[in-house]
This record gives C-alpha cells, structure tokens and sequence, in this order.
C-alpha cells in the first residue's frame, strides 16, 4: 500500500533512485496505491548527468510492494521494497531496462513493455 508521501525505489535506468509519491491516480478520494497503480511522484535523488532530475514530477507504476497481495489461486505475493518504474503519458516506460521481478498483474493492466523488459515475472 502506497499512500501519499511514501518513498518508493525506481526499478529502471531512467536516472532517478527514489521517489516520493504525491498522489495516486484512479478516482478522487483514492488513499493508496497498490501493484499496477499510476502514481505522480516527485524525484528526490538522482543520478548526475541524466535527462530526469531531482525535484521533478513525474509518472510511475507501481510494480513492486512491501505490503502483500492475494491472487485469485490464494498465492501471497509479498517483496522485499517498494519499487516503481518512471513512465510517460502514454504508459510507456522512459528507461530501456527494469530491475528486480515484476508481478504479472501488469500484463493485464496493459503495461507490457515493462513486463517485456522484466528480468522475471512472478
């Protein structure tokens, strides 16, 4: 569960370590954010000589949480941080490499090219 001003790790090479999360996407009184959520973020560390930098908003997925998730077969699916990858407006991620697995939720929810990207899908 992502709630305002949790930080988050970015799991991409986009340039930005961590975020912290300003507002969740979805409906008007959405408190937090779970695995395949569209979060605005702001960027408080980065990496120097990289197109992001720090202080920016942007857009990212949630691809992995602390708090974990019940599938429908009754798998618990739980990670170890509370990882996001920067995105665009069109859902597309601004890194060409994703670290760390990725939940298969995301395939439904039309992210595919990180899911492609992933080293492991769970």
């Amino acid at each position: 569960m992502i709630h305002s001003q949790t930080y988050l790790n970015i799991a991409d090479n986009s340039g930005a370590r961590k975020i912290m999360c300003i507002r969740v996407l979805g409906a008007s009184n959405r408190k937090c954010a779970h695995i395949g959520d569209v979060i605005i973020a702001i960027i408080k560390e980065a990496v120097p000589n990289m197109p992001l930098e720090k202080s920016e908003v942007v857009r990212a997925v949630v691809i992995r949480t602390c708090k974990e998730f019940e599938r429908d077969n009754g798998m618990m699916i739980r990670s170890d941080d509370n990882a996001a990858v920067v995105i665009d407006q069109e859902g597309n991620p601004k890194g060409t490499r994703v670290f760390g697995p990725v939940a298969q939720e995301l395939r439904q929810l039309n992210f595919t090219k990180i899911v492609s990207l992933a080293p492991e899908v769970l």
